[in-house]
């Protein structure tokens, strides 16, 4: 058995941990109308000394054209594609639900992990979320501490223990 840290971690984790620091981060795109829920969450990316860039949209629509490179986001330089789709689902112009489905749909998307964050812990939502391919669901804290610390460790899981297929060479994915 190998002995843990300070923080309870073991050593195997440490190991996870040098090759996370020496690595670029993860490319997160978060689509969030609440402005305090942002701010929560690139607290909790901090906290954990992040190298993850955090792209933020506010509407489901900005997230589709992001994503699907449309109007102003057309440029790919611009709009970089994300390792990691963190998305609520009660958002403006057009749901969570709709930008789930169309990512999904998508055979040049549909790889990019997408967790739900909402406040919503509706079992409807939950079952639906799930049927259309989410990653995972996740219901926001109330608390603030738990809240920052959620998003610490989205980010600690997707970087040290989950594997993601490696970005295309020379291509903005």
């Amino acid at each position: 058995m190998k002995s843990g840290d300070a923080s309870g971690r073991t050593g195997r984790v440490s190991e996870r941990s040098q090759q996370r620091a020496s690595s670029e981060g993860l490319r997160i795109l978060l689509v969030e109308d609440n402005r305090d829920h942002v701010e929560l969450i690139r607290r909790g990316l901090a906290e954990g000394s992040s190298r993850s860039s955090l792209t933020v949209l506010h509407d489901g629509e900005a997230a589709l054209d992001y994503l699907l490179r449309r109007g102003e986001w057309s440029d790919p330089g611009r709009s970089p594609r994300p390792d990691l789709i963190l998305l609520d689902l009660r958002l403006p112009k057009r749901d969570g639900f709709g930008v789930l489905e169309e990512v999904k749909g998508s055979a040049e998307l549909c790889r990019i992990p997408i967790l739900i964050l909402t406040t919503s812990d509706a079992e409807a939502d939950i079952v639906r979320a799930y049927g259309a391919h989410a990653n995972s669901y996740l219901v926001k804290p109330v608390d603030f501490a738990r809240f920052v610390a959620l998003a610490s460790e989205i980010e600690d899981y997707w970087l040290e223990w989950s594997r993601l297929p490696p970005r295309p060479a020379g291509v903005a994915r």
